[in-house]
């Protein structure tokens, strides 16, 4: 059984030194990132060191996720591994264990992490609705037809200026990019297929 930490700040200037200090630990991930989301190196580090009988310690809540459905899949993942995860600041623990009190904190978590999700859900209709009203394109992106596609890539491997093609087109860069890298993969597929017929 280890104690193990994990501090987190959001910018390199900031420090550590003072989240779980006085706690005695076995093993400490120090991460230097945003918790925007849970693709973190320390934080995956940490969720693949971490065994049954650990104990997690996490100074508060908001140094491990910064909205309601990361922390609840967060903590789901680490008590699933038999892994406990103590915040010092709130003075809450999970265990995983059917505690009431613990079963409790997990059902709000996960009925605001679901409102959350609707208020995102209903902000973007708007904004979409907002967009629309103003007679914004929205959408995926305009659909070239292939013999279009052709000619676009044979100027383009023919030394085209690249923007120049995207603007006469009507199209992005990124479009532009993908239109070539569509023809590439053709062409290979063809040239495969062809060596398959020949042997």
């Amino acid at each position: 059984m280890s104690e193990v930490g994990y501090v987190r700040v959001s910018t390199t200037d900031q420090k550590t030194d003072r989240q779980l200090d006085g706690v005695k630990l076995d093993k400490v991930f120090e991460e230097k990132a945003s918790a925007a989301d849970t693709a973190r190196p320390q934080l995956q580090a940490c969720m693949e060191y971490v065994r049954e009988g650990d104990t997690l310690h996490v100074h508060s809540i908001d140094r491990l996720a910064r909205n309601l459905q990361d922390l609840l899949a967060l903590l789901q993942t680490f008590t699933g591994k038999g892994v406990a995860v103590q915040f010092h600041k709130e003075s809450l623990t999970f265990t995983g264990q059917d505690n009431p009190f613990q079963k409790l904190h997990f059902q709000i978590i996960g009925a605001v992490a679901e409102f959350e999700r609707a208020l995102i859900k209903e902000r973007q209709r708007e904004g979409i609705a907002k967009a629309k009203a103003q007679g914004k394109h929205l959408g995926r992106e305009r659909k070239l037809a292939p013999d279009m596609e052709r000619v676009i890539r044979d100027r383009a491997v023919g030394g085209a200026d690249k923007s120049a093609l995207a603007r006469e087109y009507g199209i992005s860069r990124q479009t532009l990019y993908r239109v070539i890298k569509r023809g590439a993969l053709v062409g290979l597929n063809n040239s495969t297929q062809e060596m398959r017929n020949f042997k």
